[in-house]
């Protein structure tokens, strides 16, 4: 009957080694493979969300002020023709 157990034993001593082993290699694999993955992506040239953010806010910036530009282009230019006819009209 002792023997039973330590037989028992043995099989779950060596079950939970092989379980830590498992996990011990799971860990291993996982950091290779983020190793691989940043360096795939380093070569790639990529940008950082927040730069992307902020040359996206710049750009939007950059088209409300050119659209306020060119309203102001256009009613100078509508001020200028009104100037132009008032002066060639005979008068």
């Amino acid at each position: 009957m002792q023997t039973d157990n330590r037989l028992f034993d043995d099989l779950a001593r060596l079950a939970g080694g092989a379980m830590g082993a498992a996990a011990g290699l799971r860990a291993e694999f996982e950091g290779l493979m983020r190793q691989q993955l940043d360096r795939l992506l380093a070569g790639m040239d990529l940008v950082r969300r927040e730069e992307f953010d902020a040359v996206q806010a710049m750009a939007a910036k950059a088209r409300t002020e050119q659209e306020a530009l060119a309203a102001r282009v256009e009613a100078l230019e509508a001020a200028l023709a009104a100037g132009r006819r008032e002066t060639s009209s005979p008068g």
